[in-house]
This record gives C-alpha cells, sequence and structure tokens, in this order.
C-alpha cells in the first residue's frame, strides 16, 4: 500500500469512528461545521470576532456566513458591531447556544470516555502519543515550537535497544553499512549496560528528546587509558538535525567527564561522518589518530579524536 493510499484509509477509518458524518455530531443535531463554530465559541468565553474565527477555522468567508446565518435562524447567534472597531463584526452565543454548546461539550466528552475505557493504559499513551505525532508532523507551527524544546534524559526501559535499532537503520540508509555495523551497536549498548546495571563508575547515557519524541543519543563509557571517558554512539535523527540537539549530547558527556573527574574525552569516527565531526571540531577535539579499514563492506577513514578536559 502506498503512503498516499494508507493515509486515506486511515482518514476514512478515523472519520468513521469519531461519526464525522453522522447527521448530528456527538449525539446533538448540529453536524461537525456547526459544531465547530460553537465550539470556538463556548471555548472562548462565548464571544469572538467573525475575522479571528475564520481564520482560526480556515474557512470560505462565503462559506462562514452562511454557517453563522443559520445557528443566527436557530436562534443561537448573534452578531454584532465591535465596540473597538465599528468595521468588525463580533459573534456570540445566546443562551440557548450557550446549552447547546454545553450539550455538544459534554457529548464530546462521553464519547471520548467511551473510546478509551475499553483500551488498558498502555495503549492509551500509544494512542495520545500517535496523536501527538501526527499533529507535530502536519501542523508547522506547532512542529517548530515543540522541536525548539530539546530536553536530555536519561535511558527508559526500551531506549537501548531503540539505541541499536536506530543506528542500524539510520547508518544503512544513509551510508550503507550493515549488519556488521549494527552488531558494533549492540555489543557497545551491552557492555555499557553491564557495567552501568553493576555500578561500575563513569558509565552514563543520554536520550535527547524534541517535543517529547526521541531525537537523538550518546553514551560515556571508560576509555582505555586510565582518566580517559570515551564517547560513544553519537546519533541524531535526520528530522531534528540543526536543532542543538547533537551540541547538547556531546557537551553533557563533556561535562560529565569533567565533574568524573577524566582528564580527556576520546572517541571513533568514521571519515564520512562530517557533520558530527563539525560538531567534535568547534569543542575542540583534535585528531589523535586515524587509519584506513573495510569493516562494515565499505572502504573509509576511522579516526580517533581527543579532548583534553
Amino acid at each position: 500500500m502506498s503512503t498516499v493510499e494508507a493515509a486515506r484509509e486511515f482518514t476514512r477509518f478515523y472519520t468513521n469512528k469519531i461519526g464525522v458524518l453522522r447527521g448530528g455530531l456527538h449525539g446533538s443535531r448540529h453536524p461537525l461545521p456547526e459544531a465547530r463554530v460553537l465550539w470556538e465559541l463556548g471555548h472562548a468565553g462565548g464571544s469572538i470576532e467573525v475575522a479571528g474565527l475564520r481564520v482560526s477555522l480556515e474557512m470560505d468567508a462565503g462559506q462562514l456566513s452562511r454557517l453563522l446565518t443559520r445557528l443566527d435562524d436557530d436562534g443561537l447567534v448573534v452578531r454584532e458591531r465591535s465596540a473597538h472597531d465599528a468595521r468588525r463584526q463580533v459573534l456570540k452565543l445566546t443562551a440557548e447556544g450557550r446549552r447547546a454548546f454545553a450539550k455538544l461539550d459534554r457529548g464530546s466528552a462521553d464519547q471520548w470516555a467511551a473510546l478509551l475505557d475499553p483500551l488498558t493504559e498502555g495503549d492509551r499513551a500509544r494512542l495520545i502519543g500517535a496523536m501527538d505525532a501526527v499533529r507535530d508532523v502536519l501542523d508547522d507551527e506547532r512542529a517548530a515550537a515543540t522541536a525548539a524544546e530539546v530536553v536530555l534524559r536519561d535511558p527508559e526501559p526500551g531506549d537501548l535497544g531503540w539505541i541499536v535499532a536506530r543506528h542500524g537503520a539510520l547508518y544503512a540508509a544513509e551510508f550503507g553499512w550493515g549488519l556488521g555495523f549494527e552488531a558494533l551497536c549492540a555489543q557497545v549498548v551491552a557492555d555499557y549496560a553491564r557495567a552501568a546495571h553493576a555500578g561500575e563508575p563513569g558509565h552514563r547515557a543520554w536520550i535527547a528528546t524534541a517535543g517529547g519524541a526521541p531525537a537523538g543519543c550518546v553514551l560515556c563509557v571508560r576509555g582505555d587509558e586510565p582518566d580517559d571517558a570515551k564517547l560513544r554512539l553519537l546519533l541524531v535523527e535526520p528530522w531534528a538535525r540543526g536543532l542543538g540537539v547533537g551540541g547538547a549530547l556531546i557537551d553533557a558527556v563533556i561535562a560529565y567527564a569533567r565533574a568524573n573527574g577524566d582528564r580527556r574525552v576520546v572517541l571513533w569516527t568514521n571519515a564520512p561522518l562530517t557533520g558530527a565531526r563539525r560538531l567534535y571540531d568547534r569543542r575542540g577535539f583534535q585528531l589523535i589518530a586515524e587509519e584506513p579499514h573495510a569493516d562494515w563492506g565499505i572502504p573509509m577513514t576511522g579516526q580517533v579524536l581527543g579532548l583534553d578536559l
């Protein structure tokens, strides 16, 4: 199934599920357009400028005018001139309109309660998370606002598996690195998990989120030399690049190593990773050694970088 067909199929399923095509929404006598106007008015305190309503609904002026005429004829709204600008109209709910809004609001809450009640707590979380993801992807203003909220947190159950999975999928797609690279990532994560579980000092991991979604990760483990911290498995999701995620993760490792009393942070990278290399260079990492290899079937140059603390 193509992406377009999948989106269309979901739309048909969702509109049927919440009853958008029924004569009245949420058990009322009002179809969706009328219900949306009443909802916007009710949540605006019962009064809103017509121009502002048209913008929030993204509705054609003629269509909105006809809709408001029907609501006016039904005694649910009245239109008045604005006290601040006579060129503008203000729409207000009547007493009957307030009762209609209250019925709609209650009906919506009851309908969603009926849909959610049979679900487990985990399925509810999945559903709300998926709804948030749809809005984040399709709402440009929301995406810009939420993406800016970059937060670093400790790994939660399942996150270590996510680190391996995303490294395997992302680096295969972008550079053609295959199972050998994914196996290396799995080994690094397993070694970290064993050490962290045993309480060995100098081991820490961070998951970066942007707008609540996993956007990147990094590990800090012990280096090969005494008092060396090693930065491992830095990753930034493509959609989160440019938000400062990579820099925040690197800075977290540096700060942790410095607080731990380490004398140096070292890392191993490869020449194709130019974006990450720029982040390291800006923080003063220096090239210690480099050597060609073809560990994953593709010739490249491995590089060891270090930062004195």
